[in-house]
């Protein structure tokens, strides 16, 4: 299917004088769980917010995207907890509802990354439980609301515009968060910025049923996925309390989802891959199973999409020889992760402790040593706030989370998941509160005052 590329004729939208929506200390634009951390961390520091969303409901990837699992806490040898905050807040909670599976590291799974799944959640629970988060902090919602663009007045940010179904309106804030993921309002104000030639493919979810009887699986999308026009890698796990639900992200899209063209075509291309995929499973399992889709993601899923220029980039170097830094604010341990094009099948994983996996559909996982054998090396990296913060300086009450902030390819192949992004979410919203409370630039924060925020509201700054 093509689309024509926009059209360079122009027509004039007559200007207009719109209602102010709302006035408030802390603005956020994003609704993902990393937004809404970073909304609940602002409120608990005693700040008005207002968190807008253009989907029906919060969380992002982990519930329009149907992305149901998050990772462990721990670092590299499972021997240390290295993150805490609201993502284990908030995974407590569905616990004490029955709707989250906790896994515990197993040596016996088939490869390390089989082992980094910690939380396995109901998408749905999720989505009410994030309302509720959002409710009981006093914090303003905005959902089914575009962010159209910012409002700067003598060059400096004061609001956003932003449309809903009553029409266009206006929010006043003192200090703004970018969570939207792809560095929508950054862009907007002119911020430099940077996207990858060959971007990580994003990922469209389904609930099915019948899959469980599906015997070999895997060696059946590997032997017939160029048959049925399948790229060859995926995942899939099951639904909690669900006996006989599972849920996949097989699908891959190899599109840029920060384009409005390539978004529309992503979402139907994903949606195909889904039904394929069932009728790959349907057509050669022994027993004649039937796969039925269920429900498919509201959203594509992104992985990667535009880096924002900030005061520091990270580097593969950070993440695979353990970065520490002085303003760290997030802790992770998660491996360079990089999902291949059409062109090349399946997806390597460089873990901090030398392992290197190879994974695909149907195949044994392949493990070889990006470094030898017993040479000391660090437990887990860290995110710097610096690569949070704009670079150019133009706009001090802007700081930026979520899959936007500065990282090149390899380092972001490891911090872009959401046990990491969430943990940036909860430092932009600490920094934005201080940063309005203040007047402060975001640059020019004290570091230290972030970091005894963060662990005052139940973060690990190791």
């Amino acid at each position: 299917m093509s689309f024509a590329e926009r059209s360079s004729a122009t027509v004039r939208e007559p200007a207009k004088r719109v209602p102010i929506l709302c006035e408030t200390d802390i603005c956020v634009i994003g609704g993902s769980a990393t937004g809404v951390f970073a909304a609940v961390r602002a409120a608990r520091m005693g700040k008005r917010v207002a968190i807008v969303e253009r989907l029906n409901c919060f969380g992002g990837n982990a519930t329009a995207g149907m992305v149901c699992a998050w990772h462990s806490l721990l670092d590299v040898d499972f021997d240390k907890q290295i993150i805490s905050g609201l993502s284990q807040e908030v995974m407590e909670r569905l616990e004490r509802r029955g709707a989250v599976h906790l896994r515990t590291p197993n040596p016996d799974l088939p490869s390390r990354m089989a082992m980094l799944s910690r939380y396995i959640f109901n998408v749905e629970e999720l989505k009410t439980e994030l309302d509720e988060l959002v409710l009981e902090n006093g914090i303003r919602p905005f959902l089914h609301t575009m962010f159209a663009g910012p409002y700067v007045e003598d060059g400096v940010l004061k609001g956003i515009f932003v449309q809903d179904k009553t029409g266009r309106g206006a929010i006043l804030a003192r200090a703004f968060v970018d969570a939207t993921g792809d560095g929508d309002l950054c862009v907007a104000l002119g911020e430099e910025w940077r996207r990858e030639a060959r971007l990580q493919p994003a990922s469209t979810g389904a609930i099915v049923y019948g899959y469980n009887d599906v015997k070999n699986a895997d060696a059946l999308i590997y032997r017939y996925c160029e048959e049925y026009g399948i790229p060859n890698i995926g995942w899939d796990t099951f639904v909690p309390n669900a006996p006989g639900i599972s849920l996949w992200v097989k699908s891959n899209l190899y599109y840029d989802l920060s384009d409005a063209q390539q978004l529309t075509q992503a979402e139907i291309e994903g949606r195909r891959q889904n039904r394929a995929m069932a009728k790959l499973l349907a057509d050669h399992n022994e027993i004649g199973s039937r796969i039925v889709l269920l429900g498919q993601s509201g959203v594509a899923a992104a992985r990667e999409t535009r880096q924002i220029k900030c005061l520091y980039t990270m580097t593969g170097r950070d993440v695979l020889e353990g970065g520490a830094f002085s303003d760290a604010v997030a802790n992770g341990a998660y491996p360079s992760d990089i999902h291949h094009q059409a062109d090349q099948m399946g997806a390597v994983y460089r873990y901090l402790d030398g392992l290197e996996e190879y994974e695909r559909y149907g195949c044994s996982v392949e493990t070889r040593r990006w470094f030898e054998a017993g040479r000391p090396y660090r437990k887990y990296w860290q995110i710097p706030f610096r690569s949070m913060v704009p670079a150019s300086g133009r706009y001090g009450n802007v700081v930026v989370c979520g899959r936007a902030i500065d990282a090149d390819q390899d380092a972001f192949g490891a911090v872009r998941v959401m046990i990491n992004m969430n943990q940036t979410g909860e430092a932009a919203g600490v920094a934005a509160a201080l940063c309005a409370e203040s007047g402060t630039p975001m640059a020019q924060l004290s570091v230290e005052e972030i970091r005894k925020r963060l662990e005052s509201g139940g973060s690990l700054m190791l």
